[in-house]
């Protein structure tokens, strides 16, 4: 889009009481863009300039460059002064946690093609090499913002919230002495230099830790020409240990100091080379590849499970993707690692400050600062039951179904559920499938107690799920021992479905409760993440549940289910079908729209088929949180495609599929997002929402979150968002702890939230 039309569609917004993507803006709005500064007189490479013309062209967004954009609105929440100073760091901390993530997988995944000559051409048209240096651009630009805000505006918020980060010529002789005892009684004894010479091979450093590489020099035998002897560099490491803290603590009366623990081994780096001469000491930090494709077996479970602690290991010595570095570097340290990990110097990231921005976690975990970040308000009762306790889970799940919406409905009646089957006599079987659980799992202490009460105990443990392998492997062996019948993933795919099954004899009949869910069966995430749980005992969606159970966990191959859409198998076709049947409606006059709220977007037919509805004229309005690779709002391709993504204090993580049906719609709720990895690699499940009230309260979600003007941004043809700004409010992350059921509606009005563009 030119600059000139992007100009006369900012005009239009600011004339018109309709803007040109949400009607809900009013004449006063005004965006922000959120692309990080850039120095205007810099001049691009012509290299760098032809790649940025290839993506502005492309028919679809880079994954890669869309990851980096969600980073970017992550970034913009520790940029709101409204925000206290630690819900700010917990917000920078939050972006550190994704950068690395992003050079672990997807620049992991990049250096998988590069390292082994293979070629691959990205969403956005480019080939791997340039594509990477697109993708280091981009992060080199984020980093420095993000550094650039937390030492000229967060950092000096420090002194006024009762703290600061110290430096050992601000402490006093007595906390000196604390600091010298500290160092040397636990510190010192964990310390191991590793040198890197012709006698000692170069150490495997770990990721993601701390490391100071030291320069030392001695003296060779061989004699200068001046007469002296030549000096002879060597090179070695000392890895801060992991299970340090990252600051040291002293407490005043007045503040609370908080003393980095490099800084600590710096000043005594020198006991660790006694009379050795320090040439330089670098504080630096590396990231590894942590992608790799697992070699499913058709063996044992046990040959199965070591083969991902094999892979858990792989990770930690992959090939490394990134180096940062503090800004007073020696060039001679950082040249030999280069060399040693086949890296370019636009692979070096230099910080200006703290290298990882991670350890502010330990800062808000404080206890005096704990109660400082933002906390929910008290939960609500989901709509249709009057408190959050309920006494009988069975009864009150037998009198209708109940849709709980996370966190502003408590999670308590999942567990209830689990909690009272483990100990109910009448209950005879349990199924679950696993993905994600907290450390200290209520879900998996229940299933311990019903396996031990003589119960059926069916668990389907995904072991790999990425990061939590090794406590998920850990939970599956505790119930496998318990006497619970585990099933550690399926070959070849992932299990990411959410589904829960209690079996119970009633007397007269067997009956089934059920729990569908788009999140995981985590007690702790389910206070931070928005998410959608059904609790039903309709028969109609219990009877798909066992079917889908027996499909993985035995051979069943059944050729229907009534409310259920099921991936491998036919999920993408589904979809693509109903958005077909929207492009029928439309062209036959029906009321027709496509509305869904959704983390990731990527799948090429999917995406294909949403340009083809817009084509027609179908309205698309999509609520997408992170990756987006369709484009939306270019001219002969997408008019009718409207993307927003909302970014706050809750990770949104529900996903809702709603289709017009000419005023007739269906709504879906589940696991899946629109990626090829959901469709073609994993084992998900997307369930209809037929009773009315849960129908309706999804409907209502969606157009509340269509609604919003505190925690979106919309998202521009050019793939870069905007913030929205509003002179009426509407935060959804408080809005939906009032809601009623005056509140519901029954469908979208999607002229309400769409104005197509049109030329001018």
């Amino acid at each position: 889009m030119s600059n000139s039309r992007l100009d006369k569609i900012i005009k239009a917004s600011e004339d018109s009481p309709n803007g040109n993507l949400l009607s809900f803006l009013k004449p006063k709005n005004w965006k922000v863009n959120l692309v990080a500064p850039r120095d205007a007189v810099r001049k691009l490479e012509k290299s760098a300039q032809k790649a940025q013309e290839t993506i502005a062209k492309s028919r679809y967004i880079s994954r890669d460059i869309s990851w980096l954009k969600f980073d970017e609105r992550v970034l913009d929440q520790a940029r709101d002064s409204s925000k206290s100073l630690f819900d700010r760091l917990k917000f920078l901390a939050i972006t550190a946690s994704n950068l690395d993530e992003f050079f672990t997988i997807r620049m992991g995944s990049l250096y998988n093609y590069i390292d082994f000559g293979k070629e691959r051409t990205d969403y956005c048209g480019l080939r791997e090499t340039p594509f990477k240096q697109a993708l280091i651009t981009s992060a080199k630009e984020f980093s420095v913002e993000k550094h650039r805000l937390f030492i000229e505006e967060i950092l000096p918020l420090f002194p006024e919230n009762g703290m600061s980060l110290a430096s050992l010529e601000d402490l006093t002789v007595e906390e000196i002495a604390d600091v010298e005892t500290y160092f040397n009684r636990t510190i010192y004894p964990m310390l191991t230099p590793m040198v890197f010479d012709h006698t000692h091979t170069f150490p495997s450093l770990l990721a993601k830790t701390l490391i100071f590489g030291v320069v030392t020099i001695g003296f060779t035998d061989k004699i200068s020409p001046k007469g002296k002897p030549e000096k002879d560099r060597k090179i070695s490491f000392v890895q801060i240990p992991l299970n340090l803290t990252r600051f040291y603590v002293i407490e005043r009366d007045d503040k609370v100091l908080f003393l980095s623990i490099e800084k600590i081994i710096r000043h005594h780096l020198q006991i660790l080379y006694r009379n050795v001469e320090i040439e330089s000491t670098s504080l630096f930090r590396i990231t590894r590849n942590g992608d790799f494709d697992l070699v499913e077996h058709e063996d044992a479970e046990t040959d199965f499970v070591d083969e991902i602690k094999k892979k858990i290991k792989d990770r930690r010595l992959g090939r490394v993707t990134r180096v940062e570095v503090e800004s007073e570097h020696s060039e001679f340290l950082l040249g030999e690692m280069l060399k040693r990990w086949n890296l370019d110097k636009s692979d070096i990231f230099v910080k200006k400050s703290i290298l990882d921005f991670t350890a502010f976690w330990q800062i808000l975990k404080y206890p005096e600062f704990k109660s400082k970040l933002a906390h929910n308000p008290a939960v609500v009762p989901p709509l249709g039951l009057k408190s959050v306790q309920i006494t009988d889970i069975f009864e009150t799940m037998k009198r209708g179904d109940i849709l709980l919406h996370h966190p502003y409905n408590n999670f308590e009646p999942v567990i209830q559920l689990l909690e009272q089957a483990a100990e109910d006599p009448h209950v005879l079987a349990i199924k679950i499938t696993l993905y994600r659980i907290s450390k200290n799992s209520r879900i998996s202490g229940a299933l311990l107690r019903a396996a031990e009460q003589g119960k059926h105990v069916s668990v389907l443990f995904e072991v790999k799920a990425r990061f939590d392998e090794e406590n998920n492997i850990r939970e599956a062996t505790r119930l496998q021992k318990a006497g619970c019948f585990v099933i550690y993933g399926i070959p070849g795919l992932k299990t990411h479905t959410k589904l829960l099954q209690v079996i119970r004899n009633e007397g007269t009949h067997v009956m089934s409760y059920a729990h569908l869910s788009s999140g995981n069966y985590n007690e702790d995430t389910a206070k931070l993440y928005t998410d959608l749980g059904l609790l039903t005992t309709d028969s109609r969606i219990t009877q798909d549940i066992s079917e889908f159970f027996n499909v993985i966990t035995g051979h069943s191959m059944p050729t229907h289910y009534e409310h259920l859409i099921t991936a491998p198998r036919d999920m993408r076709n589904r979809l693509i079908e109903m958005i077909n049947q929207e492009i029928t409606n439309h062209k036959q006059g029906l009321a027709a729209g496509i509305c869904w709220k959704i983390n990731s977007l990527q799948d090429l037919d999917t995406m294909e088929a949403l340009y083809k509805a817009s084509q027609a004229g179908v309205p698309v309005l999509l609520i997408i949180r992170g990756i987006c690779c369709i484009r939306p709002q270019r001219e002969g391709l997408s008019e009718n495609i409207f993307i927003k993504s909302i970014v706050g204090n809750y990770l949104e993580h529900t996903r809702l599929y709603y289709f017009h049906r000419a005023g007739e719609p269906k709504v879906y709720g589940g696991s899946a997002d629109v990626m090829v990895r959901s469709f073609d690699r994993r084992i998900e499940s997307l369930f209809e929402l037929v009773n009315p009230r849960a129908k309706n309260m999804a409907i209502t979600i969606l157009d509340w979150n269509l609604r919003d003007t505190v925690n979106s941004y919309e998202m521009q043809e050019d793939g870069t968002y905007w913030k929205v700004e509003s002179d009426e409010p509407f935060n959804i992350h408080q809005e939906f702890y009032t809601i009623s059921e005056e509140d519901l509606i029954e469908e979208i009005t999607f002229a309400t939230y769409t104005n197509t563009l049109t030329t001018t």
